[in-house]
């Protein structure tokens, strides 16, 4: 396996996981309490998105952000066929949930920019490894 190759599915499957277990967490504890006390969070920081409590942002972030981040990390590790195009796919998914909610709250900081910027490593690693293996769907 060549240097690259290694190197993209190292970094893909760290972020991923990274990722997936934080927002696992905090879609749960969201979950868990609505109103975002147990994330030191109030829902007047949804004043300007359509929601009025941290549910279907909790359960969406558990799902999408979590879940399928995880999912999509095995899948690396086994080198399924397909996981190019997985990596590619949550790296679409998280920096498009940045985007929308950065639209939403009418706030962008230092988490939001980490989180942004891991999305479009994962959008480039999955492009490269796109390439480099020859996937294509």
């Amino acid at each position: 396996m060549n240097k690259l190759i290694k190197f993209s599915r190292s970094i893909s499957i760290s972020f991923l996981l990274l990722t997936g277990i934080n927002a696992i967490i905090a879609g749960l504890l969201f979950i868990i309490d609505p109103s975002g006390k147990k994330m030191g969070m109030s829902t007047s920081y949804l004043s300007h998105s359509p929601f009025s409590t941290f549910l279907i942002t909790g359960i969406t972030l558990f799902l999408v952000n979590g879940l399928l981040n995880i999912i999509t990390a095995i899948t690396t590790i086994n080198k399924y066929k397909h996981y190019p195009v997985l990596i590619l796919l949550q790296g679409l998914f998280l920096a498009g949930w940045i985007i929308v909610q950065v639209i939403w709250v009418k706030d962008f900081n230092a988490l939001h920019l980490t989180m942004l910027s891991i999305g479009i490593v994962l959008i480039a690693n999955g492009i490269i490894l796109k390439r480099e293996l020859n996937v294509f769907l």
